[in-house]
């Protein structure tokens, strides 16, 4: 069976050496100039390739679809499956999988290695501009060219990253097919907030409890990295709490707890005793050698004290401190775009998939995987993992 892959990422080129391991012709069509260009600035181009903790409840969209898929490709799988590539791997003790070079090149070379033993057919620089379907026959068009096949497998990716391949040709091609779509936001991605005080802190790092609220109410809560910018916050923990700033809407804020394995009552009795302890400095200098010194400095601004002399702080003054080094709150004026996020929240409906098979319930023979679909994981390997699980279950074709 001739068989066209739509797309050369980690989705596509999972699919295309399945199909190929199954006896099929394989072209794969990719409009960059290389398969996997955005594999490379994966993981800070370590490509954190998957995760031991790849769940259900690490992924957004339809997460029971996931579940679906995982039984039938797994982490173990997948580990077992690259090995048999060439690949060697490397765990995290946080359960973060990158390849054992700790270069994504690695992965993108032996799937290309493994496209080329397989007699894969890939074409670059092709994006396809349309697909027709008669007689259970496809025709795909590209700007170069007219292919034919017996199955079609959309793994073109989604809005996301567009300076390494982010487009919305999935969407389109299979909207024109009669398939539908969920609204699309950025996810995995920086947030935008009132700049007062990340400016000020511009590339300064911490370890934090970030939550996003509304009301008072906690939308999302990760712990972990985070960074701040000229525009905002940055980092993993900022990254996994971003798809709920992105589909909420407005009126949130980011709520930082700077010291989250302290409660407020220990952070009190430190700040007190610092108080006596460095008597004769200024207040700004309250939180030396327990945070980063600007951030230190930061949150004794933002409680409304600066040049006062540490001593002259009464006890009202240090628990309103550290209230504000528990609830840092910045105001969220939004995501930053498509452009910097690195993956898409929403997709193709999968309801109109088949989720045995991923084969289209509209369309016999057009099979879809990957970030199209209305899945998306958090941040640390889960997406790569659903890529590598659903491109190898579409590139099964039923079978």
């Amino acid at each position: 069976m001739n068989v066209i892959v739509i797309g050369g990422g980690a989705g596509g080129m999972a699919a295309a050496i399945t199909a190929a391991d199954n006896g099929h012709q394989v072209t794969v069509l990719e409009r960059q100039a290389r398969v996997g260009r955005k594999l490379l600035s994966t993981g800070n181009g370590r490509c954190n390739l998957s995760n031991t903790h790849a769940a259900e409840e690490h992924y957004h969209g339809d997460s029971a679809l996931v579940s679906d898929v995982l039984r039938r490709f797994g982490v173990e799988d997948t580990l077992r499956w690259f090995g048999e590539l060439g690949l060697l791997t490397v765990t995290e003790d946080s359960g973060r999988l990158y390849p054992f070079s700790n270069m994504a090149s690695s992965v993108v070379d032996v799937l290309r290695f493994a496209l080329e033993k397989r007699g894969v057919t890939v074409v670059t620089g092709a994006p396809v501009t349309g697909i027709r379907v008669k007689d259970h026959a496809f025709t795909v068009t590209t700007e170069e060219g007219v292919y034919t096949a017996d199955a079609v497998i959309l793994a073109a990716g989604g809005a996301a990253g567009a300076k390494v391949g982010g487009v919305m040709d999935g969407y389109r091609l299979a909207k024109a097919l009669g398939h539908h779509r969920t609204a699309l936001y950025p996810a995995i991605v920086q947030l935008r907030t009132d700049p007062t005080y990340p400016r000020a802190l511009k590339g300064v790092k911490a370890e934090a409890a970030v939550s996003v609220c509304r009301s008072g109410e906690v939308l999302a809560q990760r712990t972990g990295e985070v960074l701040f910018t000229e525009y905002g916050v940055s980092g993993p923990a900022v990254f996994d709490v971003s798809r709920a700033a992105a589909t909420v809407g407005e009126r949130l804020t980011c709520v930082l707890d700077l010291l989250p394995e302290w409660d407020e009552e220990r952070t009190v009795r430190e700040l007190s005793r610092r108080r006596n302890l460095l008597a004769g400095h200024e207040a700004r200098e309250l939180f030396t050698g327990l945070l980063h010194p600007r951030l230190g400095q930061v949150v004794v601004k933002a409680s409304g004290f600066t040049a006062q002399p540490l001593e002259c702080l009464t006890d009202d003054d240090i628990r309103c401190i550290a209230t504000t080094a528990h609830r840092f709150a910045l105001p969220v004026l939004g995501t930053c775009g498509f452009d910097q996020a690195q993956v898409t929240a929403g997709g193709l409906r999968t309801d109109e998939f088949d989720p045995d098979t991923l084969e289209s319930r509209l369309v016999p023979g057009l099979y879809a995987c990957g970030e199209v679909l209305d899945v998306d994981g958090d941040c640390g390997g889960f997406n790569l993992q659903w890529a590598w699980s659903s491109g190898r279950l579409a590139g099964m074709l039923g079978e």
